[in-house]
């Protein structure tokens, strides 16, 4: 098959790419980018307006397949990833069964060959998340898995988080934290804070993020390790990391949008839909996160899509943490820093696309002869409101529910097939 992208803005910092031009790409594989003029069997037309990204990765999000497919699957969940314009996801093994053993990776990357994109095991830290003993990370490695976790959770044990940092290495895993202290955390389930206070229900400490964050860097600094850190949500732990790499530690770390977006105020309603974990915070908090993300401080931008029932949603006080978001990522992320003239399409391409998969050493994409086609089209102008029933996961409890966002993906190409068209 042939394709052919015409007048298309594509952007793309790895290779110093930010103009407007043709792409042309023959069986997956890109051959010529420039001025080209020759058939194809599809033909985009990008008008001079359309945007193209590398194909957007996101490292964080919960298909909730095996065990939980009332909420998500394999293939309701990269429905909507398509969507959102990312041609791979690292999808997080607090399943069930947990992703612990070479059977269920098997049964993730068997399913995963119906979907047209790239989906990436994340095996577990420890044997069924219990934080007692350290799974087998060469059965986990032989089988598929890219990296380790016991998302969901922190490992708590801080000398198994350590062994299991010291070998990381030997396998090529990198080590996702979820830093919150349970104990800490004591069955909080918003910020503590005014508006927990106001609301008369347990609030989640600060101090549970910042502590971990800072134990898992000093871990990862006694035994010269790679250590990642998931979604971060405080001004705290955001000094934390940043301290830590002017000292050279190999540490990275992402955010989501809702944090650069909201703050606990949208608790106020009392609406679960605005319940995740670790949840928003304050608007000093909000303002480091977006800070961290314009210097560098934060290498990435993911969703921790992490779908939950109308039904598990409808009670405030008893509804599980976790909101989706493969589909608002790009939108939102245009609509709060592009749109308002803080980052620049190409910064926001080496958060969503380039950084993901240097931080999991996975295969670069790029917009470049000879490389493989993935590749998201937006139009960045594109207005449009987030409808939860007109979502592509099969759970809606989206955060940004009836948001007007600027930015809409068009396409997503991967492996040079179209697999999402608006």
């Amino acid at each position: 098959m042939t394709l052919l992208i015409k007048n298309v803005h594509a952007v793309d910092p790895s290779v110093s790419l930010d103009d407007v031009v043709d792409i042309y790409a023959e069986d997956g594989i890109i051959k010529k980018i420039g001025k080209v003029d020759m058939p194809a069997d599809r033909v985009i037309d990008g008008q001079s307006k359309l945007v193209a990204f590398p194909g957007l990765f996101d490292m964080h999000v919960h298909l909730r397949d095996p065990g939980f497919t009332h909420k998500e699957d394999i293939i309701t969940g990269t429905n909507a990833a398509k969507a959102g314009g990312f041609t791979g996801v690292a999808c997080m093994p607090n399943t069930k069964p947990v992703t612990d053993n070479a059977e269920t990776v098997a049964y993730i990357l068997k399913k995963a060959e119906q979907t047209g994109i790239n989906v990436y095991p994340v095996g577990c830290i420890t044997k069924g998340m219990m934080s007692k003993e350290l799974t087998d990370f060469d059965e986990l490695k032989k089988a598929g898995c890219i990296a380790i976790s016991d998302d969901g959770r922190p490992v708590e044990n801080a000398e198994l988080m350590r062994q299991a940092l010291e070998k990381s290495d030997q396998y090529g895993f990198t080590v996702l934290s979820h830093c919150e202290d349970l104990n800490i955390i004591n069955g909080g389930i918003i910020n503590k804070g005014d508006v927990s206070e106001k609301l008369g229900v347990k609030g989640m400490d600060r101090a549970s993020e910042d502590y971990i964050t800072a134990r898992e860097i000093a871990l990862a600094m006694s035994c010269n390790a790679k250590i990642h850190i998931c979604h971060v949500s405080t001004k705290g732990s955001v000094n934390i990391i940043r301290a830590a790499k002017k000292d050279g530690v190999k540490v990275t770390c992402e955010t989501a949008p809702h944090y650069f977006t909201y703050t606990d105020e949208k608790l106020l309603g009392r609406d679960a839909d605005y319940r995740m974990s670790p949840p928003l915070r304050t608007e000093e908090d909000r303002l480091a996160i977006e800070d961290a993300l314009l210097d560098g401080t934060i290498d990435c931008i993911i969703t921790d899509h992490a779908p939950h029932s109308a039904e598990e949603k409808a009670v405030f006080e008893k509804a599980p943490n976790g909101v989706v978001g493969l589909e608002t990522s790009l939108a939102m992320t245009l609509t709060r820093l592009y749109h308002t003239g803080k980052a620049s399409l190409s910064k926001i391409a080496q958060l969503m696309a380039i950084n993901p998969r240097e931080i999991l050493g996975i295969e670069p994409v790029k917009i470049a002869e000879g490389s493989k086609c993935d590749i998201a089209i937006f139009d960045p102008e594109f207005e449009w409101v987030v409808i939860p029933e007109k979502l592509h996961s099969k759970s809606k409890n989206t955060v940004f529910k009836n948001e007007k966002c600027n930015g809409k993906v068009l396409y997503t190409i991967c492996n040079g097939n179209i697999v999402f068209e608006l």
